[in-house]
């Protein structure tokens, strides 16, 4: 079983420069919520409970500020400073004290997922004991994506980083599932050409190993990368579609946690206090 996560918030956010001169991406708003709202209810989505939650150098304030210790939704998060961007895989690195030898899953901080079957398929992924998985999405333009190609075993047979000649149209997406082992692979890469320890070449040490599968985020599900100004714009139109459609909200922490039993009436009383007179607290408001 997963019990422990890790949010990868660092990063310098050039993309979206100006805008991420003065505040980190991920404290951005996706319509109504800060973008770090979305990555953290997946992981709450997959039963996690144990968070620790990478930032830049110099923004941890801002973060706690919104998300101070996690005990207001059941949660025990921590956080890391991150000098400089040094790829995925260096999480692991950096969490080494919180991941402990125990299994753990990576989100990307500025990666959106939705789906009537995904809480279901982050529970399964959850339950990894040994190995790594990854959830993957069929995209309509693979050779901008890394993609995977995967057998009737749904083991992953070859990996390939935007491939020039068609290999897959399943993409890899921003979240990973890894076994304790993850931290001793981790050490044992080397930068690649652009001065970045890869995450293909972890899950590639997996693959060797015929330990790497895959689940799938299957029709109607979304995975959307909010990394660049027109995605960014993209996911709050798709939010805020789904939301004022439905009258449900996507990401609210305190729905998933008091759902969960993680959490009490008097901790939804205290959020609708925090956060004051707004749509997000009336909506709190309805749960009691």
């Amino acid at each position: 079983m997963i019990k422990k996560g890790i949010i990868l918030a660092g990063g310098k956010g050039t993309r979206m420069s100006p805008l991420t001169k003065a505040v980190n991406k991920q404290l951005l708003p996706i319509y109504d919520k800060p973008l770090i709202f979305y990555p953290l209810s997946i992981l709450m989505l997959a039963n996690i409970r144990e968070i620790l939650i990478i930032v830049n150098e110099g923004q941890l304030d801002q973060y706690k500020k919104i998300l101070p210790s996690g005990d207001n939704l059941g949660l025990k998060i921590t956080y890391k400073e991150q000098s400089s961007p040094r790829g995925l895989p260096d999480a692991f690195l950096l969490g080494e004290k919180f991941i402990n030898k125990s299994n753990v899953a990576l989100i990307l901080g500025d990666n959106f997922f939705y789906g009537q079957n995904l809480t279901k398929n982050l529970i399964n992924c959850s339950k990894l004991k040994n190995g790594a998985k990854i959830l993957l999405h069929k995209v309509p333009k693979p050779e901008i994506f890394g993609v995977a190609k995967v057998d009737k075993k749904n083991k992953i047979t070859q990996i390939k980083e935007k491939p020039k000649k068609f290999l897959s149209d399943q993409a890899i997406t921003g979240i990973y599932f890894f076994d304790k082992d993850v931290v001793k692979y981790a050490k044992q890469l080397k930068p690649s050409n652009r001065g970045e320890l890869e995450i293909v070449d972890l899950l590639n040490k997996y693959k060797k190993k015929n330990k790497l599968s895959a689940d799938f985020i299957g029709r109607g599900g979304a995975w959307l990368d909010t990394g660049s100004m027109e995605d960014y714009y993209k996911t709050t139109a798709f939010v805020s579609a789904i939301e004022n459609r439905q009258g449900l909200k996507i990401a609210c922490l305190e729905e998933i946690a008091f759902n969960k039993k993680w959490i009490k009436k008097k901790h939804i009383n205290n959020a609708i206090k925090f956060y004051g007179n707004c749509d997000y607290s009336k909506y709190l408001r309805k749960l009691i």
